[in-house]
C-alpha cells in the first residue's frame, strides 16, 4: 500500500476525527509511512476556523509519533493556504516548525474559497476555473514556504459542473507555467485522490496535467488522499498508482524532514 501524505484529524477546523483512528486505518491497510497534514489557512473568513495552534498541535504529532514509532512512521505534516499577503508570515511558519512536510494549496481566492456557491455567482463557471488558476501561478512564483502543490485543480470539485465541461488544455496559459515554475524551484506535485470522492473520475489535478507535469520534466509526485475520515484514507491508491504509471512515474515521494526520499509506485 502506498503511503498516505495528506491526512486530516480534529485538528482542522473541518474534521472531527482524533489522530489515533487516522493512524490506525492507516495501520489496518498497511503503510509504513503516513504524514498527517492538518489545515492553517490564516487570516480568512470562514464558517470552520482553520488556523491551528501550532505549539499544541506539534507537540500532539510528537506524542503521536513516539507512540506509534514501533508500528508507523509518523511524519509531521501540514497544509499552509497560499495567500500573498500573508507570505511573510508563512514563510516564517515554514522555518519556524521542524515540519517534515509542507502541502502549499490554494483554498482561498479573492477571500472566497470555492467550496462554497457564492465563488461562481458572479462569473461564468470557465471564468470562475481560469482565476482560480490565475492566483495560484501568482502565488507560486513567489513562494518558497512549502514542499509540495496541493491539489492543483482543487477548484474543480465545486463548480457547477464539476469536471463535465473542463478541460485542462483550455487553461494551459496559466498550468504550464505552474508546472513548470514547481519544477525549476524543486517542488513536488500533488496527486490527490480526493477527486475520486467527489466522483469526478480523476484525481486533483486531473491525468492531463500529471502526465504534462512528467513530459515537462517533473518527477516529485507526492500522493494524499486529503481524508477527513478514516474511509477515505488511502482511497482509490491502487487505482492511483496505476494512472501515474501510465504517466510515465516509476516512483513517487515521501518526505522526512522537508526532503524527498522515493519509493517505487
Amino acid at each position: 500500500m502506498l503511503n498516505d501524505f495528506h491526512l486530516h484529524t480534529n485538528f482542522s477546523g473541518d474534521c472531527d476525527v482524533k489522530p489515533e483512528v487516522q493512524i490506525e486505518k492507516a495501520l489496518s491497510l498497511g503503510m509504513k509511512r503516513i504524514c498527517i497534514t492538518d489545515h492553517h489557512d490564516y487570516d480568512v473568513v470562514s464558517d470552520c476556523d482553520f488556523e491551528l495552534d501550532l505549539p499544541s498541535y506539534f507537540s500532539a504529532m510528537e506524542r503521536l509519533r513516539e507512540q506509534y514509532k514501533d508500528r508507523i512512521r509518523i511524519e509531521i505534516g501540514i497544509e499552509l493556504g497560499l495567500q500573498e499577503h500573508i507570505k511573510g508570515y508563512l514563510q516564517k511558519v515554514s522555518e519556524e516548525y521542524p515540519f517534515d512536510f509542507i502541502i502549499g494549496s490554494s483554498h482561498f481566492i479573492d477571500g472566497m474559497d470555492p467550496y462554497f456557491p457564492a465563488f461562481f455567482e458572479t462569473r461564468s463557471e470557465r471564468e470562475s476555473y481560469e482565476r482560480f488558476f490565475q492566483v495560484s501561478l501568482e502565488r507560486i512564483r513567489i513562494m518558497d514556504c512549502f514542499d509540495s502543490y496541493g491539489h492543483l485543480d482543487y477548484v474543480v470539485r465545486y463548480g457547477p459542473n464539476q469536471n463535465r465541461e473542463y478541460r485542462a488544455e483550455d487553461y494551459l496559459q496559466y498550468i504550464d507555467p505552474i508546472l513548470k515554475t514547481l519544477i525549476e524551484k524543486g517542488k513536488g506535485l500533488e496527486c490527490n485522490t480526493g477527486g475520486f470522492r467527489y466522483r469526478l473520475g480523476h484525481p486533483n489535478p486531473c491525468e492531463e496535467i500529471l502526465c504534462r507535469y512528467h513530459h515537462l520534466g517533473g518527477e516529485l509526485v507526492t500522493i494524499g488522499s486529503d481524508a477527513h475520515s478514516p474511509d477515505y484514507v488511502g482511497y482509490e491508491f491502487e487505482r492511483t498508482a496505476k494512472l501515474l504509471e501510465a504517466c510515465g512515474f516509476r516512483y513517487y515521494a515521501v518526505y522526512h524532514q522537508r526532503k524527498p526520499e522515493f519509493l517505487p509506485l
